[in-house]
């Protein structure tokens, strides 16, 4: 993919969108694309995984070990969404798996290589974590309201003056 079309690509995701143009040329040199088959893992809970994903096109769904179920599905990202920013904030030990749901295309970003833009240049490192915050927030917040909708039927039923109570 040629680098003006990568630095479009990139333009277009809510995590990037926004910035100058030299710093989307420094983030499009770095950036790799990758294609997943449906199926296909792009990592696994536990591993190490040293790149930022940000998917282009596909779903990608993240997976967690629940110990007497299994892997558990707790949430799908699609086209401008985050896989692995434990990559960028941790030490690259991955909290989930992720799985292609179909065909799917990723930039995979070196976090080292990001830590290091935002070090050298603090105006986009703070917009970079910024964004990243925002994003996790609202990762957490859909998390939640899918654990939610899977245990729904396991949580215990209070009538609205109890609710009102607590």
């Amino acid at each position: 993919m040629a680098s003006k079309d990568v630095i479009r690509s990139l333009a277009e995701m809510r995590l990037y969108s926004g910035l100058s143009e030299s710093v989307l040329s420094q983030l499009a040199d770095m950036a790799e694309l990758r294609r997943f088959g449906s199926g296909e893992v792009l990592f696994h809970e536990g591993a190490r995984c040293g790149d930022l994903f940000l998917l282009r096109h596909g779903k990608v769904q993240l997976q967690m070990r629940v110990p007497g179920h299994g892997s558990i599905p707790i949430l799908t990202v699609g086209p401008g969404q985050m896989v692995a920013w434990s990559a960028v904030l941790g030490t690259g030990e991955m909290t989930t798996s992720a799985v292609a749901l179909e065909e799917t295309e990723a930039f995979a970003m070196p976090a080292d290589k990001l830590k290091e833009l935002c070090e050298q240049d603090h105006d986009f490192g703070y917009q970079f974590m910024e964004r990243l915050a925002g994003a996790l927030a609202r990762r957490l917040v859909a998390t939640r309201l899918q654990l939610l909708d899977l245990f729904a039927s396991e949580l215990p039923r209070i009538s609205v003056k109890e609710e009102q109570r607590g």
